[in-house]
């Protein structure tokens, strides 16, 4: 297999003799902290219908569960990572 490394992961290689091994309890509470904060949370949410139905083509032109397009979305929009199109074309 031939990878290419991005700027990040290049970084790393080249300056992997500076990285030093954590002790077994220092790395259990990383492990826990990057746990709790990938852990899901199931919630109740009420939608228009004509939004929902609207949410669940989007999805299935996608080839994802309507779920999982929404968890996308929300996750994008407190990332600061969710673009709207049509107000990026306007202004380029």
């Amino acid at each position: 297999m031939n990878s290419k490394l991005d700027i990040f992961e290049q970084k790393i290689e080249n300056n992997i003799d500076s990285f030093v091994p954590i002790n077994k309890n220092k790395k259990i509470l990383i492990e826990s902290i990057i746990n709790k904060a990938n852990g899901k949370k199931s919630i109740s949410l009420r939608l228009k219908t004509n939004d929902l139905e609207q949410l669940k083509l989007r999805a299935d032109s996608e080839g994802l569960p309507y779920q999982t397009l929404l968890s996308s979305i929300v996750h994008k929009f407190v990332t600061d990572q969710l673009v709207d199109k049509k107000k990026y074309s306007q202004n380029h």
